[in-house]
């Protein structure tokens, strides 16, 4: 009972809920690093955040951004790998909204970032150049 009490009220502050696996699957790919990437999407019904699709870590970027719907807003996270100057090998957790038309996409995107404890870059992309290879790779740096 004092679940689905917290549970209301985290909902009517933005009017959108978080399923628990949408946490339980970053933090996977957080730790254990067992997605490259994970899709999420806004059920409008339900008004909540689910996963939609969950990328394994030999996926590529491309594989990545090929998940992605052309005409809907999907929220995303990605797991890059990549050399520095130095050639040391290290990798950055981008959080990526991509923001076709919606509203409640923008709108909730803050509250769902929080979320995901352990973000490290943000990305907003309205279209396929915007989050480019080069781009993640000049952002991550």
């Amino acid at each position: 009972m004092v679940h689905h009490f917290l549970h209301t009220k985290a909902n009517a502050a933005s009017g959108m809920a978080v399923h628990d696996d949408c946490k339980l699957k970053f933090l996977e790919l957080k730790a254990k690093r067992t997605y490259r990437f994970i899709v999420y999407k806004i059920e409008e019904k339900q008004k909540q955040v689910i996963v939609e699709k969950l990328g394994e870590p030999a996926q590529s970027y491309e594989d990545f951004t090929a998940s992605l719907p052309a005409d809907e807003c999907r929220y995303a996270v990605y797991d890059f790998d990549f050399m520095t100057a130095e050639n040391v090998q290290k990798s950055r957790i981008f959080f990526i909204a991509w923001v076709r038309s919606k509203m409640i996409y923008a709108s909730s995107k803050d509250r769902f970032k929080r979320e995901l404890d352990g973000i490290q870059v943000e990305l907003q992309a309205t279209d396929p150049t915007e989050m480019d290879l080069d781009v993640i790779k000049s952002r991550a740096s």
